[in-house]
């Protein structure tokens, strides 16, 4: 059974559009340092999982892309690098605390608002809308996902 997802990322470090430019239209997903978001990497995501990619932390957040999951959750290299913001002096090689997935583009939609999706019954549910929803990676069910593939013209 497909299971969908939704991944924040802040369009200053990784937008729609660094996705569409990247080698095969594919990112890895790295930096996340919250466990329940790493869990779900970890232990719940499967290659194919679709994603609904969205623009956190900006003038207009919402929805700004289809994406697939393409890779396995991996160690974060970026946990082990002295000079990335993201460096963990506590994860070691042999024991890592972080995990990345690869993510590709399916395709760039029209940015669907928070404010447009707040307005939609069957998205009442969704965890984006929640108030003080901070977490980047949430499940999305798969209702949610229709309804919101029904938003985009599919």
């Amino acid at each position: 059974m497909p299971r969908y997802w939704l991944m924040k990322s802040e369009p200053a470090e990784a937008s729609i559009d660094d996705l569409a430019a990247a080698p095969a239209r594919t990112l890895p997903w790295t930096g996340v340092r919250n466990y329940q978001a790493r869990n779900f990497m970890r232990d719940e995501m499967q290659v194919g999982d679709g994603v609904l990619f969205y623009h956190s932390s900006c003038a207009e957040p919402g929805v700004a892309g289809l994406a697939r999951i393409s890779g396995p959750a991996l160690p974060d290299t970026t946990q082990f690098d002295p000079a990335s913001g993201y460096f963990d002096p506590k994860a070691t090689p042999a024991k890592p605390r972080w995990v990345q997935v690869d993510v590709t583009l399916e395709r760039k939609t029209r940015l669907l608002p928070l404010r447009e999706m707040r307005g939609v019954p069957a998205l009442a549910g969704m965890r984006v809308l929640a108030p003080g929803n901070r977490l980047s990676i949430t499940p999305v069910a798969p209702g949610e996902w229709q309804a919101v593939l029904a938003l985009l013209g599919r």
